[in-house]
């Protein structure tokens, strides 16, 4: 599929919401400059376009007034949503979505790196294709390999196995692990139309489809909130995994971020199954 680097005229304004809690200062500056850059070659060829950045504030925002007054000096509008504490990463984002006018929403880590024209060949897609409601992109590690985070509906060994068991051992299960996470059909060229479920580090969504869909489930404080709301949207749009698309994804696993993380991990995965159904082998 060829995808023009100029979106249609069409579009109607973009909206975005980071949500931080005790972020790398680092990692989060340079997120920031990569969205800016992005944004303004979006802005380039979409003109007028209104472009919202929301930061809601979980606890922990480093000073990032230099990044600000980049998005500011293109006339961006930033809000910092600050003063209720931590209160989870779905229910962060919906602070930000129930403010969102925009056509267009995009959910984005703070530790994620876009390609200058991601925005660009994102919309664009949209824009050719009606019916999808939720586009995720082609997501590279530090070592620019590909992260398979598209994934099909799991059983609680695939989560065991992906997210706990050491590297020698995973080896042994790397058949379905594969299979969880659709290697056979994700890659760097094809458009993969209605992956189960997608990464909640990247999540572009029509914003009509996200308030339809009232956000993400603040049941969930930590984990697994993504793949509620992948499943919840083929109720009512199409998903598609577009490899033209490209980020870089600098997070980790459940695993090595200790005992609390892991304890999230079960709690979410227990409520996930819980609603969508039990799969054990």
């Amino acid at each position: 599929m060829n995808i023009t680097t100029e979106p249609s005229c069409e579009i109607e304004g973009l909206s975005i919401s980071v949500v931080v809690y005790w972020p790398d200062p680092t990692q989060f500056a340079q997120t920031l400059d990569s969205l800016a850059a992005a944004v303004a070659a979006f802005r380039a060829v979409t003109l007028a376009a209104p472009i919202d950045l929301y930061i809601v504030d979980n606890g922990g925002l480093p000073d990032v007034c230099v990044a600000l007054d980049k998005f500011r000096s293109h006339g961006f509008s930033c809000t910092i949503i600050a003063g209720h504490g931590n209160v989870g990463y779905g229910r962060g984002h919906n602070l930000a979505i129930e403010r969102s006018a925009s056509r267009y929403h995009l959910v984005l880590n703070p530790d994620i790196d876009l390609d200058c024209d991601a925005l660009i060949k994102a919309l664009n897609f949209f824009e050719a294709h009606p019916d999808v409601g939720l586009l995720t992109p082609q997501i590279g590690d530090d070592q620019g390999h590909i992260q398979y985070l598209c994934r099909r509906y799991p059983t609680l060994l695939d989560l065991f196995v992906r997210g706990f068991l050491p590297a020698r051992v995973r080896w042994f299960f790397s058949r379905r692990l594969a299979r969880y996470e659709m290697r056979d059909v994700i890659n760097e060229h094809d458009v993969v139309w209605d992956p189960p479920i997608v990464s909640g580090c990247f999540m572009l969504f029509r914003t009509s489809v996200l308030k339809e869909l009232a956000g993400f489930d603040p049941r969930y404080f930590l984990y697994f909130e993504d793949y509620d709301l992948s499943l919840r949207t083929h109720d009512v749009a199409r998903i598609a995994y577009l490899p033209a698309v490209r980020v870089v994804h600098h997070g980790g696993g459940a695993s090595r971020k200790g005992s609390a993380h892991i304890r999230m991990f079960a709690t979410s995965a227990f409520q996930f199954f819980s609603r969508f159904g039990w799969k054990l082998l």
